[in-house]
């Protein structure tokens, strides 16, 4: 379904446990906007409802609601520093076309 690379998976467990968020797991979510149509969003959750799909990458619980699961099938989420900065990477194979920011997609 959804993966983290290994320096993806560093990256979040280094900042769920500088922000004391052990236990919690990553929501990982599509939203609608962004200049592509669809943004992803991250953000450390504890709660889940019974229309999550919840499995876990490098010991990360990962909460991908229903909506957004159709369109992250086969995403692999890196971490990647650079020139323009650091951040989360998204390479999603539904994904038709990005944005040039490369924080939006549509399908």
């Amino acid at each position: 379904m959804l993966n983290l690379t290994d320096r993806a998976a560093e990256k979040v467990k280094e900042i769920r446990d500088s922000e004391g968020l052990v236990g919690q797991g990553l929501r990982v979510r599509v939203i609608g906007g962004g200049c592509a149509g669809f943004s992803y969003d991250l953000f450390f959750e504890d709660e889940t409802t019974d229309l999550d799909q919840t499995f876990e990458s490098h010991g990360i619980p990962i909460y991908v609601d229903m909506m957004s699961a159709q369109y992250l099938d086969g995403t692999e989420i890196d971490y990647v520093e650079g020139l323009q900065g650091a951040g989360f990477k998204f390479v999603n194979p539904q994904a038709k076309q990005t944005c040039g920011c490369g924080s939006s997609f549509a399908t």
